[in-house]
């Protein structure tokens, strides 16, 4: 960090700042593109020593890059890459067919892609009934999606009164429901229930359900039978990609290069992004938010200071008991912020070969489904990390970016993210420092069941439990969507009632990151929404 006379200097020759937005991660990168384009001055403040929260690439060993947090693109926001003209800046999405395989012990296995028909013929091999009811399945959620959309675009409604702007919203959205013909009590049954029941009313075979089920659970503190993993479910399968729903992609340099690109744009309009300035409080005058006061005491003034952190770091840690009210503190402090997840990234010496498929293919691009491979075994655990033991049998996501992006690791060499469920933050009887390096070699020899030898191709490891995730990347609990995305915590309701247009209950400061509407994942909406906000009252 540079001193504080140095930085008060630069900062001084840029005159007085409009927003000083905490922390330089996707949202808060988006907010600050929105703002300064409108012509704003804006400057944007991170912790550690590069930008992207938890969209980035690290250089981990020599030679090897990886995406140390979030490890897929698709649900990026098509506003938010047109408005800001994220192509002129290079950043270029590769796109995954197919999209996943899951391959099982027995050698079998289930590849599903873009083709639809191929999909089918795949299903088949498991179930006749399945494969005839996979395009209705398909066809059921694009309707959803179709109806649900537009809403991730534009702040939550208002449901306090009966509100202009309410009623269109609501409107607006019963008429694209009825133009849809959507079956209304199927919807809901997804976006407010279980997901397990639901998706095994559709199908019968595994490890179709399974596959199915994994994108319910992903990063939530929940079972496949718990209620509102269904909206998760339809959270991820909303992935687009090049302009096709349905599609994820890697993007190429890692997902650090999403975060450069909206850097670009926003130091483009003229936005300051410092590194190395972590933030201690936000500084309060008469009664609103006057600008930010950092860890060496240096204070940098502004008319708007808008938050990217999590909302429980920014009510309970950026500001004093005082500021606000006790009851909402309180509030922030019961917020869910359980984290199942375990991020595991590796340096491989070459690509792993699954036995049922030997050789290379297309089936190593994409999504690899492995260690729990059953609803119940999804359960299991579940149960097992609410004990605070670690499961026999953990849910393994694996991707290998380097199959189709050769910025990533030394020719002939690789990367590979496993994303692992479930794991408890405290663990029963025993801790991580522990049980960190034997936890990760048990899922590497699950991944060795369908892929022999692959725990010996690996080179290096970097091994994030939930409270390594919490002390890297500054997420409360390790929680990668900055809270539950549990139906009590959507639209209106996040992160509290009332407190979900991004503004705080401090004048002049505003929330823009995952723990606001419409929640995690990489999508800039937040952030886009919040700047819209910011604009809307700045004109008032």
């Amino acid at each position: 960090m540079p001193d504080s006379g140095s930085l008060r200097q630069s900062l001084h020759s840029r005159g007085p700042f409009d927003v000083v937005i905490i922390g330089a991660g996707h949202n808060g990168l988006t907010c600050a593109a929105y703002l300064a384009r409108a012509g704003l001055k804006t400057l944007v403040l991170e912790r550690r020593d590069l930008i992207g929260g938890c969209c980035v690439t690290e250089e981990l060993w020599p030679g090897f890059r990886l995406s140390r947090g979030a490890y897929v693109a698709g649900l990026l926001r098509p506003a938010v890459i047109s408005e800001l003209r994220l192509a002129d800046t290079g950043l270029h999405f590769l796109s995954r067919d197919p999209s996943s395989f899951s391959p099982l012990p027995d050698g079998r296995g289930l590849l599903l892609g873009y083709d639809q028909q191929a999909c089918c013929d795949e299903i088949r091999a498991f179930s006749k009934k399945d494969a005839q009811r996979y395009p209705d399945y398909e066809a059921f959620l694009d309707q959803v999606a179709d109806a649900i959309d537009p809403l991730l675009d534009e702040p939550p409604p208002d449901v306090s009164g009966l509100k202009f702007g309410t009623i269109r919203t609501g409107l607006s959205l019963l008429w694209r429901v009825r133009r849809l013909g959507l079956d209304i009590p199927r919807a809901l049954s997804l976006l407010l229930g279980p997901a397990a029941p639901w998706v095994s009313s559709w199908f019968e075979s595994e490890p179709l359900r399974t596959t199915l089920a994994t994108d319910a659970i992903i990063g939530a503190w929940a079972a496949p039978s718990s209620p509102g993993t269904g909206y998760v479910l339809f959270h991820h399968v909303m992935g687009e990609s090049n302009g096709q729903r349905g599609v994820w992609s890697y993007a190429r340099g890692g997902m650090g290069a999403i975060s450069a690109a909206l850097a670009t744009v926003a130091r483009g309009h003229g936005a300051q992004i410092q590194c190395n300035m972590p933030v201690a409080s936000v500084l309060v005058k008469n009664r609103r938010a006057a600008g930010v006061v950092l860890e060496d005491g240096t204070e940098i003034p502004a008319a708007t200071v808008i938050s990217n952190a999590d909302p429980k770091v920014t009510y309970l840690g950026l500001l004093e008991r005082g500021v606000i009210a006790d009851e909402v503190c309180d509030a922030m402090q019961q917020l869910d912020v359980r984290s199942p997840v375990m991020k595991i990234n590796v340096a491989l010496d070459r690509l792993p070969q699954f036995a049922g498929r030997p050789g290379d293919g297309p089936h190593q691009c994409g999504t690899l489904h492995m260690g729990a491979m059953s609803l119940q075994q999804l359960e299991d655990s579940f149960i097992a990390a609410q004990r605070g033991d670690l499961p026999e049998r953990p849910m393994i996501e694996m991707t290998i970016p380097s199959t189709l992006d050769d910025t990533l690791a030394p020719p002939g060499r690789h990367v590979a993210t496993l994303f692992v469920q479930h794991v408890p933050y405290t663990l029963r009887d025993t801790c991580w420092d522990r049980e960190r390096d034997a936890f990760a070699d048990r899922v590497f020899a699950l991944v060795d069941e369908v892929a022999p030898g692959f725990s010996a191709t690996v080179l290096h490891r970097d091994i994030l439990a939930p409270p390594d995730l919490e002390r890297v990347f500054g997420i409360s609990g390790g929680n990668i969507f900055h809270g539950a995305m549990s139906p009590d915590r959507l639209m209106f309701m996040r992160p509290l009632p009332g407190l979900a247009d991004y503004a705080t209950l401090l004048a002049g400061l505003y929330l823009c990151g995952a723990g606001t509407h419409p929640g995690g994942g990489v999508m800039g909406a937040c952030g886009r929404n919040a700047a819209g906000k910011v604009l809307s009252d700045l004109k008032r």
